[in-house]
């Protein structure tokens, strides 16, 4: 009677662990389902662009090579742009920016607000931050047990706490962050460029087969896929107009390797460039904008505790 009691114990729980890796790994697979339709939506244009349009439509030998020709190394950057972006290795925030044993003690003994507030600010006065909350106190992830760097956010989905946070992106299964932020923005351009050389060169055809007004002949049904494939390229280059902000920061100072999906952001996730004009102490603009007039937020702050300043909160842009 009592092993069967245990066990009539222990089943609703085994179950509930079952269910929980179920769903674990149900929401996972999901996940993916937005890359799923982009690889779908380029794998047709493929055929609609390559099989249709060029081998099927044009008759022109060398306007028929030089059309696949950049249409596949647009394709191939654009992938090798993708790729990067979703198999990024997000590195985790660094330990030092963990609170200790000993200090998330005292600030679970704290009892006050401003006690809570000053075991932050004793803990991160030797950590290179600078931005506060909106009640001036030092950002902190209880989740994650550390204080925020400069630009660092939760995500919910990820679970964890990311450097230079800029969204979570469905369409590539990844946190937009410090660590892939080149490969995001090169992963749009390149779709946009994409699009736009779909949509230019398959343009005079479409007009062709709109004036000739053949859509219903049977031999003619791969022109479906050519005005189709128009419309999806003008659609989606419109959805990716606004691009690029602080172009340096995120493209390096390298301008050779701007184009290319490796990464060479400045910085390091926690410290960052930033401009004169931005600058705790003082704020005159700079006679040139640009990346040597830069210094860091670690020498913002040893310029604050040299020069005290009124201004008890900053924010970087």
């Amino acid at each position: 009677m009592a092993s069967s009691v245990q066990n009539n114990r222990a089943a609703p729980s085994s179950y509930c662990n079952c269910c929980r890796i179920c769903n674990m790994w149900c929401w996972r697979a999901f996940k993916w389902l937005p890359v799923l339709l982009i690889v779908s939506i380029i794998t047709w244009s493929y055929y609609a662009y390559v099989i249709q349009l060029c081998i099927f439509t044009i008759e022109n030998t060398v306007q028929q090579s030089l059309y696949l020709i950049f249409y596949h190394i647009l394709l191939f950057m654009f992938a090798w742009s993708y790729w990067r972006t979703i198999f990024a290795e997000i590195k985790p925030i660094p330990d030092k920016y963990k609170l200790p044993e000993a200090e998330i003690e005292n600030l679970l003994s704290a009892e006050t607000e401003d006690a809570q507030r000053q075991v932050l600010e004793n803990f991160a006065k030797d950590l290179p931050v600078v931005t506060r909350t909106m009640s001036g106190s030092v950002r902190y992830c209880n989740r994650c047990v550390l204080v925020k760097p400069d630009r660092a956010h939760h995500c919910s989905i990820c679970g964890r706490c990311v450097l230079k946070m800029d969204h979570h992106c469905p369409w590539v299964n990844n946190c937009v962050c410090f660590h892939n932020y080149k490969f995001f923005m090169l992963f749009l351009g390149y779709a946009l460029l994409y699009c736009a050389f779909v949509m230019s060169t398959c343009l005079p055809y479409f007009i062709k087969f709109w004036k000739n007004g053949d859509f219903g002949a049977a031999a003619s049904a791969g022109r479906y896929h050519i005005v189709f494939a128009f419309f999806v390229a003008l659609m989606f280059g419109i959805s990716l107009g606004s691009l690029f902000g602080n172009f340096k920061e995120v493209f390096g100072n390298t301008p050779q390797l701007w184009l290319i999906p490796v990464f060479t952001s400045l910085g390091d996730g926690c410290e960052f460039p930033v401009r004169r004009e931005h600058q705790l102490q003082t704020f005159t603009a700079p006679q040139e904008h640009n990346y040597d007039s830069m210094g860091t937020t670690r020498s913002r702050l040893e310029k604050n505790k040299s020069q005290p300043s009124d201004r008890d909160v900053a924010h970087i842009p």
